[in-house]
């Protein structure tokens, strides 16, 4: 069974599961079906204030599709996070992308 067909039917099953959203939002935008994992990926922002990864990953997948102007608040979200909880790469990665917009 593929990652998308696997963790489409974890949500199914278990659809307030944010972890296994987030694995689907992941396999989604691994097979460049960015539309679908922006929707999971938002929902996994939505069930966390404090879960910084899939703020990355959301913004970069915007930034992919063009859509700068929606990316930029969400990378700076994630910058707030990443210093917020000391997660010194993520910071420096998220300066230089906010720093070229």
């Amino acid at each position: 069974m593929d990652r998308i067909a696997q963790f489409t039917a974890l949500v199914t099953q278990q659809p307030g599961n944010a972890l296994f959203r987030f694995s689907l939002a992941q396999a989604l935008d691994a097979a460049d079906r960015r539309e679908e994992a922006a929707e999971h990926y938002r929902l996994c922002c939505a069930s966390r204030a404090d879960w910084m990864m899939p703020r990355i990953l959301l913004g970069k997948l915007l930034l992919r599709s063009g859509d700068v102007s929606a990316a930029k608040p969400v990378l700076e979200e994630a910058l707030q996070l990443a210093i917020a909880q000391n997660h010194e790469d993520p910071e420096t990665e998220l300066r230089a992308l906010l720093a070229t917009l």
